[in-house]
């Protein structure tokens, strides 16, 4: 199971600690003022909603739907019912209403989330007027479930400007990639072009000199031309923001040299290349290189204890794979997205490349960027 997963199971356990913790107070101070048949309709209730509450975290629309109908139907029962036991929703119903409110805030549409905002409020004020109907004050039950409807309201709506910000930031982040890979264009172009024109230079030599090599000429300047279109297709669909296609540059300066410049910054690096003389298209070398660059940086920026760096760059089945390893503590900490969004530049080209990127910890100490692209076939010269 992935960190994520491990932690979203951990949240979910402490929620439901939490609402289990509070229906058994809950119900214990019922018991002990009006007896346990009392505690019973109230900690039923609860629990349903609690429930619905643990089942809505991700998809809260229809919990919340539901949680709000089990509790005005407590609040109706109940005020129906008579006797001197409140009406109003409990503290353990009601911050399973806080939490479902919170996450539909910050999820949901807003008109559903206001819609259930409202309801919430609805429910609690009904409560209010179905316990003390002839009361002129708010009574403590109230104002406490008001509290937490309240404080509900603004920790979803906090969170829901957080879950916009870093929306806008991705897509900054995105447009910065494909805005990059549009002044690039011009280069692999270039590249491109320079060699069929420099090839038909040659043929045209030949034509005047041994006419019966032309045909090989043009053999070779068909498939530089090819090539061209290839990448130029790759990069100009990306730039239309389709998700099935691939960005293309033009090779940056050699890893040899890069690993070089980094390690007058930082720890010992260690190069491995396997085929050093491969014969990958621009937009796989410059991308392996990318990946690379911001690895390093990131050593830099968040591994200050790392002694060593180990670059592994191979090819097999699969295509071109990548790996920067350090051997950092494993107390040390790295944070997503502390001092940019590399890490997200990296992923957006590596799969639209059709590859795929893992960073995490290592299983002993240290961190790991792997990267896998896929080589496209070419056509044999």
């Amino acid at each position: 199971m992935t960190v994520q997963g491990w932690t979203r199971v951990a949240s979910t356990a402490g929620l439901g600690t939490a609402l289990l913790t509070a229906i058994s107070v809950e119900a214990l101070a019922v018991t002990q003022s009006w007896g346990a048949w009392y505690a019973a309709p109230g900690a039923v209730s609860a629990a349903a909603v609690c429930s619905l509450t643990l089942a809505g975290r991700r998809r809260p629309l229809w919990p919340a739907v539901a949680a709000l109908g089990v509790a005005a139907l407590a609040v109706v029962v109940t005020g129906l019912a008579g006797g001197d036991l409140p009406a109003e929703p409990g503290p353990a119903l009601v911050l399973g209403l806080a939490v479902l409110t919170a996450s539909a805030l910050r999820t949901l549409p807003p008109g559903p989330a206001a819609a259930v905002t409202a309801a919430g409020a609805a429910v609690i004020t009904a409560g209010q007027f179905a316990g003390r109907p002839s009361s002129s004050g708010i009574t403590a039950v109230t104002a406490l479930a008001a509290a937490f409807h309240l404080a509900a309201v603004a920790a979803g709506l906090w969170l829901r400007s957080l879950d916009t910000r870093a929306r806008a930031t991705t897509e900054q982040v995105r447009r910065a990639e494909r805005l990059e890979l549009a002044r690039e264009l011009h280069d692999v172009v270039a590249h491109h072009i320079t060699g069929i024109v420099v090839q038909t230079q040659g043929a045209q030599v030949v034509a005047r000199r041994n006419p019966e090599q032309v045909s090989q000429y043009l053999g070779e300047i068909e498939v530089a031309g090819t090539d061209a279109l290839t990448a130029m297709r790759r990069v100009v669909g990306l730039l239309r923001n389709e998700d099935d296609t691939a960005p293309t540059t033009p090779g940056p300066e050699r890893l040899g040299a890069l690993v070089d410049r980094f390690h007058r910054q930082g720890p010992q690096v260690r190069l491995t290349m396997r085929h050093k003389d491969a014969d990958w298209p621009p937009e796989v070398t410059s991308t392996v290189y990318r990946v690379v660059r911001e690895a390093l940086t990131n050593v830099l920026r968040h591994a200050p204890k790392a002694r060593s760096v180990t670059v592994t760059v191979e090819e097999g089945p699969q295509g071109v794979t990548v790996e920067v390893a350090d051997d950092a503590p494993a107390a040390v900490a790295r944070p997503r997205h502390r001092g940019g969004y590399g890490l997200l530049g990296m992923r957006e080209r590596v799969e639209t490349l059709g590859g795929s990127l893992r960073a995490g910890p290592r299983p002993v100490a240290g961190w790991s960027v792997r990267a896998t692209l896929p080589v496209p076939e070419r056509e044999p010269r």
